[in-house]
């Protein structure tokens, strides 16, 4: 980043401090809410830590699979979200999401403007049991990784600096939106009755089809030498850490240390596992050895897929919803290389085609025995088909939505700041041309 640029988020963070100093709100005193619970409190707080070492753990995975003399750029494509992401949401991030909802779309920017009353307000109230700065910083971590999900679409091309502007608007304009419709007990799809545990929609879909509209507008990359992965090891190192903090995604949705947050944790265990046995399966009856990673693939994409699913379908569903997801995400990606598409790490086939396949799913399997918040009915596989329906024509809205104001954000970031490397960065490797650093 040259001194030039980096005059305006200088001057903006100074701007946050200034008005943290005027307008940051002090509580002098902080309310003990009766129902606080500590076992759910205990739990959160363990669950927001979980998720956050998601994000190291996929800058592992996607730093794994990229060349050599890209690893460091692409894993700080995910580090950063964690400074970045941060910032937004303590100023108004969290308030678009969950803030006094307008219309069902957004929230007020106003209502928890820099965090004010967020530490001695009431519990919200789909999380009663704990204080409502840990629902917040829960979801805060969410927020964070979305972004860097997309960043596996346009690997090894796009200049850090319009990248960090891009994934500003994109939390802005999407993500908070989305959660804000998705979440929030006014949101426009809460009321439809969709149904997302942890994040099928509002992360993975938003995420993938960021980033499948990012590999479109960005085009190929320059450099078409062999795609050797740099590390495969250091794939299995952020597959392990993504399974293991996967557990407190979609357990501490819960929203406390009950039977559903159990129930979550374990239909995780098993779509994950079978997704990762179905992905080499599925690999070896095309003739291609069993590899690790397609394994570390095939987990992530179960993952994925019974996000949206957890604290709605039984264990044998689960089963069921990995094995599916892992392989029609399989076709996809083998579909997507012979197309004109560079998903340079396949984000779209596994993380937008995985949160789609996990939504469609969650309208077939889901049984309002498992959750009693399931208020708009059993799934298609019980003989229902209010779900199901809803969540089809939801899906295709969603869809629209995010390719539409991804396409116009890529324009706009474009227009401000250059998206993608010139030709000679990019041969010489992101690692030295954007940051001066290498392995």
């Amino acid at each position: 980043m040259t001194r030039k640029l980096a005059i305006i988020p200088f001057a903006l963070l100074i701007l946050i401090v200034i008005l943290s100093l005027l307008f940051g709100h002090n509580p002098t005193e902080i309310k003990q809410f009766a129902e606080i619970n500590s076992g759910d409190t205990a739990w959160m707080l363990t669950s927001a830590a979980l998720v956050l070492i998601m994000t190291p753990g996929l800058a592992f995975f996607y730093g794994g699979m990229v060349k050599k003399k890209n690893v460091i750029s692409t894993m700080l494509q995910s580090f950063i979200c964690m400074a970045i992401v941060s910032i937004i949401w303590v100023v108004f991030g969290f308030s678009l999401a969950f803030g006094d909802s307008i219309g069902g779309f957004i929230g007020n920017p106003g209502t928890f403007f820099l965090m004010n009353g967020v530490l001695e307000h009431k519990p919200w109230s789909l999380a009663p049991t704990v204080p409502l700065v840990v629902f917040a910083f829960f979801q805060l971590k969410f927020a964070i990784i979305t972004p860097a999900l997309v960043t596996g679409a346009f690997s090894e091309r796009i200049r850090f600096t319009s990248y960090i502007f891009f994934i500003c608007l994109f939390i802005i304009f999407i993500y908070c939106p989305l959660a804000h419709a998705t979440w929030h007990p006014d949101g426009f799809l809460f009321k439809l009755g969709v149904l997302d545990f942890a994040g099928g929609t509002v992360v993975h879909m938003s995420a993938g089809l960021a980033a499948l509209a990012g590999a479109i507008y960005l085009k190929k990359r320059t450099d078409t030498s062999e795609n050797k992965p740099a590390r495969i090891t250091y794939v299995l190192l952020g597959t392990g850490l993504l399974w293991f903090g996967w557990f407190g995604f979609n357990g501490g949705s819960a929203m406390g240390a009950n039977a559903l947050a159990a129930s979550a944790l374990a239909t995780t265990a098993v779509a994950s596992g079978a997704a990762a046995f179905a992905w080499v399966i599925f690999d070896a009856l095309r003739g291609k050895k069993p590899s690790a990673m397609g394994t570390s693939i095939g987990a992530v994409v179960g993952l994925v897929a019974i996000t949206p699913a957890a604290g709605f379908v039984s264990l044998p569903h689960a089963l069921v919803i990995g094995v599916v997801a892992a392989i029609i995400s399989n076709m996809m990606v083998e579909w997507r290389t012979k197309t004109g598409i560079d998903d340079t790490l396949d984000v779209f086939p596994c993380h937008g085609i995985g949160g789609m396949v996990g939504m469609l799913l969650t309208g077939v399997f889901a049984n309002k025995a498992i959750n009693t918040a399931n208020t708009t009915g059993n799934g298609l596989f019980f003989g229902e088909t209010k779900l199901f329906t809803t969540h089809v024509l939801v899906l295709l809205g969603v869809i629209v939505f995010v390719l539409v104001a991804s396409f116009i954000l890529l324009k706009i970031t474009d227009l401000i700041t250059p998206l993608r490397a010139s030709e000679d960065e990019e041969l010489e490797g992101l690692d030295r041309s954007q940051h001066g650093e290498s392995l």
